[in-house]
């Protein structure tokens, strides 16, 4: 297995950034923000981070604009407060993986589905990046989830996808060496023989791994690149959870 993409361009993490706070949801410290709209079902997001955890900024920046839309959403450490440090050189990201595994990952999400239904929300969609993709694929095998979205995920395979029950969307670069626009057109044709779920795949020109987390918010080119592919996760779930 091979390591994440986006362990470049590290972000300053900043534990009060957002526009949301800090709330114990299934046991794990979770950026939570948004009210869910009384017109319409309780319904939630979960962003699952990268490596770098739930403290980036620009993900919560994300957290922040799909709840202006009348979504509840959270962003759980599932990093057990231990993100990756690339300047910790006696744990390359090989030993970090070890302990953070997104199999692990993926067990504790279920606790947190499991905290958000108990608080009566009956539509839960999760979105994962790098790292959190296959988290997320994981959660989407099973229909404890009602839709899911990767973003530049790492460690996702033909099989993962083989597997999923519920409606997917994949979001790629079209310059990324762990998911190279040849593997997401195989994804697309897998989802595309599955007819009973919705799918969508979506390569995104002149962009590398990491791009709608990794960006440079002075770049324009970089930014409108990272908002598109915003604005398309919350229309995903516009369509899939509301």
């Amino acid at each position: 297995m091979s390591g994440p993409q986006c362990l470049t361009n590290p972000p300053i993490l900043n534990a009060s950034s957002g526009l949301g706070h800090v709330y114990n949801l299934g046991g794990l410290p979770s950026y939570v923000v948004g009210f869910p709209d009384p017109k319409l079902a309780m319904v939630a997001i979960v962003l699952v981070s990268d490596v770098y955890g739930y403290e980036t900024p620009n993900l919560r920046k994300i957290a922040d604009k799909a709840a202006a839309t009348g979504f509840f959403v959270a962003v759980p450490d599932f990093l057990k407060g231990d993100p990756y440090n690339r300047e910790n050189t006696s744990r390359p990201i090989p030993v970090w993986l070890k302990d953070h595994s997104p199999e692990e990952g993926s067990e504790k999400a279920k606790v947190v589905i499991q905290d958000l239904k108990s608080k009566g929300f009956s539509a839960i969609g999760f979105a994962g990046f790098c790292w959190g993709g296959k988290v997320v694929v994981e959660l989407a095998k099973t229909n404890s989830i009602r839709a899911a979205m990767l973003l530049h995920p790492s460690f996702v395979t033909v099989d993962d996808i083989k597997e999923v029950k519920v409606p997917l969307a994949v979001l790629g670069a079209e310059f990324d060496g762990g998911l190279p626009p040849k593997l997401l057109k195989q994804f697309e044709a897998i989802l595309k023989e599955k007819h009973e779920i919705e799918s969508f795949v979506k390569i995104f020109p002149g962009v590398k791994h990491g791009w709608t987390l990794r960006y440079n918010a002075s770049d324009e080119a970089a930014r409108k690149s990272a908002d598109e592919a915003h604005h398309d996760l919350i229309q995903w779930f516009k369509k899939t959870i509301k």
